[in-house]
């Protein structure tokens, strides 16, 4: 397909560019061995990127590269590093990410828990001296694409106060985990944030001056805002009260302190440009599916669960139920064909980061 420069003729600051998942993988991929990282790092972060866009979390997306590569000028993030793996049982493996991208210790990481499931039933690995590895589902994917069940954890930076706090002490720490569906249909996919929305929503809305519903975060002086940059300097709201507060420190304990990472408020964060490592852990669990009984049976009995969910009697107001993780999968479905939309000024900055390094712009679909 012929393409255009992503920038002409683009007026309107909310107007839709389209950019294919080809093009959106390809310019990702030089940019970042542009800034030093090893060719092969370099794809399992694009493709992990480009995944998110394509599944419409658009917070967790390619324009998460120029946070990214402002970390790496500052020396917080070491774009030549990779991840090792010790094995510590025939089940239970460390990755030392040795701050590298967090998507490399997290693919390494699922990786060997995979391996682990395959021969023993199940395989756990802890990560630690990481860095934030994007959205946590395509970890998730990595698991179903093999046919096991899996466990996703992290932690992050403050963003979140302890219920009955005021301070900023968790993180928005995502809890995933997911499970093959029925052959031919639809995956199990968890993905959520322990508060009201994800901090990177927040971002979003203010790189596209964007306002955010008033029950998402707290300025700094503890009033609901529709401001996200106001919000930015204030905290997240929990998700049911002490319910999401409590989510957010089992994060910080699975992934955390356990792993010999930072945890209580000591993660720095993927904005963060202080030149301090973020030392964030991450915790990976692989479950063979099989383990009780046939594949073929437990991906019968999950199409079973499936039909029930998406074809119970619905209240009133609601077309459609969704199983978790659907509605992603059919955006993707969508912009495989039609693109990742991005707007004018998302455009521009990714282009500003290629320019800056003599790389190619990225380009539209025409």
């Amino acid at each position: 397909m012929a393409s255009t420069s992503a920038t002409a003729t683009v007026d309107e600051p909310l107007y839709k560019i389209h950019i294919s998942s080809t093009a959106a993988k390809t310019f990702t991929q030089n940019l970042l061995i542009a800034h030093g990282v090893p060719e092969e790092n370099a794809s399992i972060i694009a493709h992990a990127l480009v995944l998110a866009d394509l599944r419409g979390v658009d917070t967790h997306g390619i324009m998460r590269l120029e946070p990214y590569i402002k970390r790496i000028r500052s020396k917080a993030l070491d774009p030549l590093s990779s991840p090792t793996l010790h094995q510590i049982t025939p089940v239970v493996a460390q990755v030392d990410g040795r701050n590298s991208f967090g998507f490399l210790g997290a693919h390494m990481g699922m990786q060997a828990a995979i391996s682990m499931a395959q021969t023993f039933g199940i395989g756990m690995v802890s990560v630690k001296h990481s860095n934030h590895f994007g959205m946590s589902a395509w970890i998730v994917q990595q698991a179903i694409d093999a046919d096991m069940m899996s466990l996703v954890f992290t932690n992050s930076s403050p963003a979140l106060p302890v219920w009955g706090g005021k301070e900023k002490l968790m993180g928005v720490s995502p809890i995933a985990c997911g499970s093959p569906g029925k052959e031919g249909g639809k995956p199990f996919i968890l993905d959520m944030a322990p508060s009201v929305a994800a901090r990177g929503k927040i971002h979003k809305a203010a790189r596209r001056g964007e306002k955010i519903p008033v029950d998402w975060a707290l300025d700094g002086d503890g009033e609901r805002t529709d401001d996200p940059e106001k919000a930015l300097q204030g905290v997240m709201l929990p998700v049911g009260g002490p319910k999401g507060s409590a989510l957010s420190i089992m994060m910080d304990v699975f992934s955390g302190v356990l792993s010999g990472s930072a945890f209580a408020g000591g993660v720095t964060g993927p904005y963060d440009t202080s030149g301090k490592e973020a030392d964030v852990g991450h915790f990976l669990v692989a479950i063979k599916p099989d383990l009780f009984m046939g594949l073929e049976e437990f991906k019968e009995r999950m199409g079973v669960l499936y039909e029930k969910v998406v074809g119970c009697e619905r209240m009133k107001g609601v077309e459609r139920i969704y199983f978790p993780g659907e509605i992603e999968l059919d955006i993707c479905e969508e912009r495989v064909t039609s693109g990742i939309p991005f707007v004018k000024a998302e455009i521009e900055v990714l282009n500003r980061e290629a320019e800056a390094v003599g790389c190619a712009r990225i380009e539209a679909m025409s």
